[in-house]
């Protein structure tokens, strides 16, 4: 069983037609619908972030990044 799962869920997300954790008996179809997904956010919403897509064991998870996490020293602090 494999997974999406939309880790942030912005604005933009909640008010689409969107669902979060769908769940696919295959992979490449898994992947295939994440893929499609990434692209929706990142054309289709507002633009405030850039969406990414990384495999983690079982599951496709699409999270964006907070500047302060872009910027971070490393030391924890900026979570």
């Amino acid at each position: 069983m494999y997974k999406i799962v939309v880790a942030n869920q912005c604005g933009c997300f909640k008010n689409s037609n969107l669902q979060n954790n769908l769940t696919f008996e295959s992979k490449d179809e898994a992947l295939t619908k994440a893929i499609e997904m990434r692209n929706i956010m990142n054309t289709e919403f507002c633009k405030k972030h850039t969406f990414e897509l990384q495999e983690m064991f079982n599951n496709f998870v699409i999270s964006f990044y907070t500047e302060a996490r872009d910027n971070c020293c490393g030391n924890g602090c900026c979570m």
